[in-house]
């Protein structure tokens, strides 16, 4: 039988890291690792780490909401997260008269936390690896649709078996390594999540876009949430008798600081990387993929911008929007940017050129060709569907129509009419007609100019659902097929091809593509030179904010009672954040970046824009994750939210 996973001798080979400080580790098999992060100056267990005998630092960290991690730091339930993680949920609670995001807000006791509807966080409970029993009843002469029915079934069987008992607990079977194996996650999920404290936004997204995935960064993103159970500390729905949840397990924060060289992890989801992918992917990304949606977003977020500016209103209304938008349109410049000069495509091509000399004569040989021959044929049809999502689908106005669901609250009609003109004219120009709905083309030549198109769109709801339901319906049930079918045979492809880099390279350590499931990243304090004659310091302080200050900017404008702070003098040097070699990527926004004790130092929510390629390969001299020191997070609670009641929650160290 032909074999279709990889023995755990060859998928747990530890031997070698890939590059220094590289690697998205599961907790589950740290012990394959441990022996390394001691080396580099851990000084706890894998036990310590993670275990499901005893309370272990994996209890102290949560998935908050569906796309960020989160860490328990008191007894009572209090959680700490990214600004921007919580940015959706301060903003819902904000208006003209109570503006949270401008003003930030703090409960000053239990009374005062806000709920957050649909907001949940989720514990792991446990995971392991299932690969034999997801594969159980597996024939080598089946298709790969009777092998994907059969993996569903048996995952299916194993989340019931794993849920059984109910109180909140979730499940999921995620595959690894593109299906070579296969790892149950199991989740206890909280869904009563209140919001206790967020500083200003002059703080909380100091520098806003301009300094997102950048160095020196001084942004104090952070927010404060508590999580609520019921009276048996299990899940409940919001209630005002529902009690601070008490973990199995906390983090103490350490004030002892920061230096070069120290050793770091950090403990969280990352969401999404492709590190073992065929250099047309990374072409496509490169030379298509990125500048077109970087284009695309610069003309959205002008147009936002121009009107948020003209408003406060209209600035709270669209501050999530802008910040969703703008947030991959600043990674996407840098990842273009790393991977041409790091010149990632002639390297790929290297490394298949030697892989496929190698395959020579085995059942690898071949693979190379035939993942450039399927990205040939996808590509064109991906292109499509991907300015679709950019474009026409970015319209509010057709995303109603269609139905689905918009805010009217958040909602201002001025920003949407030019965005539809802009973005339809966009996909119009920049697609063939074979890619465009018949009533696209109708109303199009219908109307003539851009502008008559949509006057009539915006005043006739049954012209604008014509529109919407034709374009979804064309992309859903015409492009998206051809796009998933060649994507199946891709990833078919994929699985034989990570089993052939491994036995290609059987010295080197490979760790499974982050998938928003809970994750090990460890390195050290270090500084690193984005450009010639040019080196960063690991660590910002204070001095530096007061240097960018400028009332006249509104991401620079920060309170006057921090200004009022630093001209009494002494906190010259009160640290901000500070760069490490962990690998990291979105999920781990909130992350805590742990010391050699696993004590808490401060908490992950950035790159640097130079090393934003890191989703799809990883260099050691210039990626960086950017982290909150807990420090200045401790000085904003206490100097400008005048909350030190939290702080009585928790426990300190050094």
């Amino acid at each position: 039988m032909k074999k279709t996973f990889l023995s755990a001798a060859l998928i747990l080979a530890a031997l070698h890291p890939l590059k220094a400080d590289e690697g998205m580790w599961l907790p589950a098999l740290i012990s394959e690792r441990i022996g390394d992060m001691q080396a580099k100056g851990l000084r706890l267990s894998a036990e310590d780490i993670y275990s499901v005998n005893q309370a272990s630092l994996k209890d102290a960290v949560v998935l908050f909401g569906s796309g960020c991690t989160g860490e328990l730091i008191s007894g009572e339930g209090l959680l700490l997260t990214n600004h921007h993680c919580g940015y959706s949920y301060i903003q819902k609670h904000s208006s003209v008269e109570h503006d949270y995001l401008k003003d930030g807000f703090w409960a000053m006791n239990r009374s005062q936390e806000l709920p957050n509807p649909g907001l949940t966080v989720r514990f792991l409970e446990r995971m392991e690896d299932v690969t034999d029993a997801v594969l159980k009843g597996y024939k080598a002469k089946m298709t790969e649709e009777q092998r994907l029915a059969l993996v569903k079934k048996n995952a299916d069987k194993l989340k019931e078996q794993a849920t059984k008992e109910g109180n909140g607990l979730k499940a999921s079977v995620e595959a690894l390594y593109y299906g070579n194996q296969y790892f149950l996650f199991v989740f206890r999920e909280y869904r009563d999540i209140r919001l206790v404290g967020a500083p200003p936004s002059s703080i909380g997204k100091f520098g806003g876009e301009t300094d997102n995935w950048m160095w020196p960064r001084h942004t104090g993103d952070f927010s404060i949430f508590r999580i609520y159970a019921g009276e048996d500390n299990l899940p409940a729905d919001y209630s005002a008798s529902n009690v601070p949840y008490q973990p199995k397990k906390s983090l103490k924060i350490s004030r002892a600081g920061v230096k070069e060289g120290d050793f770091t992890f950090v403990y969280g989801c990352p969401g999404s990387t492709q590190e073992y992918v065929h250099s047309e992917l990374v072409k496509y990304i490169q030379d298509v993929s990125d500048p077109e949606k970087i284009a695309l977003r610069t003309t959205r977020l002008g147009l936002m911008k121009k009107y948020m500016d003209q408003s406060q209103a209209v600035r709270i209304q669209y501050s999530s929007k802008f910040a969703s938008v703008a947030n991959a349109w600043k990674k996407w410049q840098g990842e273009e940017k790393g991977l041409r000069k790091n010149r990632i495509v002639p390297v790929k091509q290297a490394y298949e050129e030697r892989f496929a000399d190698w395959a020579q004569g085995t059942r690898y040989e071949g693979l190379t060709e035939r993942l450039a021959q399927l990205y040939a044929a996808r590509n064109p049809l991906y292109r499509a569907y991907e300015y679709y999502n950019e474009t026409v689908r970015s319209v509010e106005k057709l995303q109603m129509a269609s139905g689905r669901r918009v805010d009217p609250k958040d909602y201002y009609q001025p920003i949407d009419e030019e965005i539809f003109v802009a973005m339809v004219s966009a996909f119009d120009k920049a697609l063939e007609d074979s890619y465009k709905p018949e009533e696209f083309i109708r109303q199009r030549e219908r109307f003539g100019s851009i502008g008559e198109w949509k006057d009539a769109i915006f005043a006739d709801e049954e012209l604008a659902k014509e529109l919407a339901v034709s374009l979804d319906k064309f992309y859903n049930q015409n492009l998206a097929p051809q796009v998933r079918e060649l994507g199946q045979a891709i990833n078919l492809c994929y699985r034989d091809y990570m089993q052939g880099q491994m036995e290609f390279e059987p010295g080197k350590s490979f760790y499974p593509d982050a998938n928003l499931t809970l994750r090990v990243a460890y390195g050290k304090v270090a500084g690193y030179r984005p450009t010639d004659a040019i080196w960063y310091t690991p660590v910002s302080t204070l001095r530096g904010i007061i240097e960018k200050d400028n009332p006249e900017i509104f991401d620079y404008n920060i309170p006057q009672a921090l200004r009022d702070i630093y001209a009494r003098g002494g906190y010259e040097e009160q640290p901000v954040c500070f760069l490490a070699t962990n690998h990291t990527t979105g999920g781990n926004s909130g992350s805590p970046v742990l010391n050699a004790e696993g004590n808490l130092i401060g908490i992950n929510f950035d790159r640097v824009w130079e090393g934003t390629m890191s989703d799809l390969i990883y260099d050691p001299e210039i990626c960086r994750n950017v982290s909150l020191d807990v420090r200045y997070i401790l000085f904003i609670i206490k100097e400008i939210g005048h909350a030190d009641y939290l702080l009585n929650e928790m426990e300190f160290v050094d």
